[in-house]
């Protein structure tokens, strides 16, 4: 089901709150903004992560530890068997494959993994290659240029 294909009966369209209609509507008088104070006032907001006052769960949570997140090495990674649909003997690069829609960009690091088979004789050019990768290159016939 997609968004758009909703019925406008199944809830499509949601009517905005109509504040200041009397007392009556449950949004009249003060439009639930409660009486003065500087959230009562137009163009008041609230910090992010505002708690009421008390010391957020943000602050009062303990930070330790470290965290390789930001020095991570991230690779793209393709398998041998997308390597077949290269031609016979031809050199294998990231522009080669990121041409080949094989890898999003060609600036970043490659991974090569095992999985699949090879049967061209290929030279491979990548940052990285797993063991059972570079075996089966290898025992294809074909190079390993490690960068």
């Amino acid at each position: 089901m997609k968004l758009d294909d909703v019925l406008a009966a199944a809830g499509k369209y949601r009517r905005p709150k109509r504040r200041g209609r009397g007392i009556g509507s449950g949004r009249g008088k003060t439009c639930g903004r409660g009486h003065k104070g500087y959230h009562a006032r137009a163009g008041s907001t609230r910090q992010l992560g505002f708690q009421g006052g008390s010391t957020p769960m943000l602050a009062a949570t303990p930070k330790r530890g470290f965290s390789n997140f930001k020095f991570r090495n991230e690779y793209q990674v393709v398998n041998v068997a997308s390597l077949e649909r290269f031609p016979q003997g031809s050199k294998v690069d990231a522009s080669a494959l990121a041409a080949a829609g094989l890898i999003a960009d060609a600036g970043k690091a490659v991974k090569i993994l095992g999985s699949g088979d090879l049967k061209k004789k290929l030279t491979v050019a990548a940052e990285k290659f797993s063991a059972l990768a570079a075996e089966k290159i290898a025992k294809a016939g074909g190079t390993i240029e490690q960068k």
